[in-house]
């Protein structure tokens, strides 16, 4: 699986800002005056001189969206597919005891498989943001449940646990005054 894109959000923020300065190019070419094409656009005269610097030395495409910043991931995208799957053979398959994926677990097995050593928390941000993973939390129950023994004395057992004494009433155990119910 390749790596998500960008959120709907920050990408539609990308797109947003280079449509305005594609506009302000639009603009460069006409001839306008810094002044009046951060008016029309909405910056800074100071942006405006360096979108026009900058589209002066590389045109057009010098003012398109480079992408997204900061380092290269330090886990491919070949890389984060080997992981995957070997997140979905399972915890047993990889050497843990249990089914139970855990943070420190996916962080070994990447370590393993790549030898790339992340923290739990950038471990979340790899599974969430890369993966489009969440988090699945297992349901709390016994191996050894028996679901027809606990229907059978949720059925019997507790109504007659539950009941009183025929007339008896509820005990109050405040000795400084009666119960006002």
């Amino acid at each position: 699986m390749p790596t998500i894109p960008r959120r709907r959000a920050a990408q539609q923020e990308c797109e947003r800002l280079q449509a305005r300065r594609l506009r302000a190019a639009e603009l460069f070419a006409a001839g306008l005056r810094h002044a009046e094409v951060a008016r029309q656009v909405g910056v800074s005269r100071q942006s405006v001189s360096d979108w026009h610097f900058r589209w002066q030395h590389g045109g057009t495409d010098a003012l398109r969206s480079r992408g997204p910043t900061g380092p290269a991931p330090r886990v491919s995208d070949h890389q984060l597919q080997q992981v995957e799957h070997a997140l979905l053979e399972g915890a047993t398959a990889n050497g843990f005891v249990g089914e139970l994926w855990t943070l420190d677990r996916i962080a070994t097995v990447i370590e393993r498989l790549t030898g790339v050593r992340h923290h739990p928390a950038h471990v979340w941000a790899l599974l969430r943001h890369r993966l489009g993973w969440s988090a699945q939390r297992p349901v709390r129950r016994a191996a050894e449940r028996d679901q027809d023994a606990i229907d059978r004395w949720v059925k019997e057992t507790w109504p007659r646990i539950k009941q009183t004494l025929t007339g008896a009433k509820p005990a109050w155990s405040s000795s400084t005054r009666a119960r006002s119910a």
